[in-house]
């Protein structure tokens, strides 16, 4: 017994001459349909953060406002960068936006 043997053995051949075998299938009911369409109308509720968030980036105005000074800096030709500006208002930020947005959700 060869290793051809062994393999044909273990699985079977398949020709491409064959008609492939064709399962039934099941047909959905007009109730399904019904259910998914109802499914797809609910609406999502509307998401506070971006709201909460814009409404801390006013109260973090002044590191905003570093922020912006460094991004018109760099976009004249200074070498700096401004993450040190980007994580500080980030911080203040998150800081505001966290307890407002958990209490949103609960």
């Amino acid at each position: 017994m060869g290793l051809s043997d062994f393999f044909s053995n273990l699985m079977p051949t398949v020709y491409a001459d064959e008609e492939p075998v064709e399962e039934p299938v099941e047909e959905t009911t007009v109730v399904e349909e019904e259910v998914e369409e109802e499914e797809e109308e609910e609406e999502e509720p509307e998401d506070p953060k971006e709201a909460i968030f814009e409404e801390c980036t006013q109260e973090c105005s002044g590191l905003k406002k570093h922020l912006d000074e460094c991004n018109e800096r760099v976009e004249n030709g200074s070498h700096e960068n401004c993450i040190e500006e980007f994580f500080h208002f980030m911080h203040c930020a998150d800081e505001c936006a966290a307890p407002k947005i958990m209490a949103a959700t609960k």
